[in-house]
């Protein structure tokens, strides 16, 4: 007979190696702080690293029961951190981060919060962060842009970690969007929403994979899934572009009337193709962002592949089967 499992705990895995022996230990507590069977769910999401031996190597010997699932190639955190909501077999969901930079009390409050019904996901509020100063202002400028344009219902420093009870995961799994942005998601779903606060711990082993290029495709996704923000500046470029122009038109037309222009034509010519050019180029540009995602979304890929699969009871369950 299969076990019943209370909850789930979903963690991405991607270049963690060097985090593996520390985090074993602390879900391990973590696990045992709760009350029934909370089982942890890890995807190895194509990390080039030996973080999926590590884990497992180390989930032999781990109480708590665990799933290991590993991608066919590296598909983003977010899809990741999907997979082991689809794999998950508990009633309230939480995704934490595999380097604790996140405290994993906080795990804690979440599930506590969900069980006495207060809300329906929980959202982990950054108060306090102590990255270096260069990835705090890209994620203060990212974060301000996100609030600013994409969903204003996002707290100012941003969400990592969350919890929800089934009906939103279910909700949430619902959308099969390529390209697309799970905070997005989570807030677009709506349901009853809680904040819990907490300060973002230094990272102390390996190196973030959260790079500018990756921040800034993020951006792109969430902006071109959630927000009609591009569609809109084009609408004003192309408007404002057609007052500059009659008043420019204006400007050449009483200049030449006063002989002040010798060349015929050669300024109004100039200023109109680099004018139109700008805007078409851009123009044309911003709709192939749309028209592609679009395209992605009409060929109902699977939005992500595993290749590997292991069951881990844990250590209780093994000796009481014996």
């Amino acid at each position: 007979m299969s076990q019943s499992i209370d909850r789930s705990i979903i963690i991405p895995v991607y270049r963690n190696e060097e985090n593996i022996p520390d985090l074993l230990p602390v879900l391990e507590q973590l696990t045992e702080s709760l009350d029934g069977v909370t089982e942890v769910v890890f995807v190895v999401d194509g990390s080039p690293d030996r973080s999926g031996d590590a884990l497992r190597a180390g989930l032999e010997s781990c109480a708590f029961p665990a799933r290991l699932l590993f991608h066919s190639r590296n598909f983003g955190s977010f899809a990741a951190i999907r997979t082991g909501l689809v794999h998950a077999r508990g009633e309230h969901f939480a995704a934490m981060a595999a380097d604790l930079q996140e405290p994993p009390e906080l795990i804690l409050d979440f599930f506590r919060t969900l069980e006495r019904d207060e809300a329906d996901v929980v959202f982990g509020h950054r108060a306090e962060r102590n990255d270096s100063r260069s990835s705090m202002f890209l994620s203060n400028l990212f974060w301000g842009f996100y609030r600013r344009f994409v969903v204003p219902d996002v707290p100012s420093g941003g969400v990592d970690i969350f919890a929800c009870n089934r009906k939103v995961r279910d909700a949430l799994l619902s959308i099969e969007e390529s390209n697309s942005s799970l905070v997005a998601q989570l807030f677009w779903v709506g349901f009853r929403r809680k904040f819990a606060s907490y300060s973002r711990r230094a990272r102390e082993k390996g190196k973030s994979a959260w790079s500018f290029k990756r921040r800034f495709n993020y951006m792109l996704d969430s902006i071109f899934s959630y927000s009609d923000l591009p569609v809109m500046v084009l609408l004003w470029t192309g408007i404002l572009g057609i007052v500059f122009s009659l008043l420019l038109s204006l400007l050449i037309l009483t200049a030449k009337m006063l002989g002040f222009i010798e060349v015929a034509g050669y300024t109004p010519v100039m200023l109109t193709i680099l004018i139109m050019g700008s805007i078409t180029l851009f123009s044309q540009g911003l709709m192939g962002c749309y028209l592609w995602r679009t395209l992605e979304n009409t060929k109902h890929r699977p939005l992500s592949l595993i290749c590997d699969e292991c069951v881990f009871p844990g250590r209780e369950t093994s000796q009481g089967d014996d």
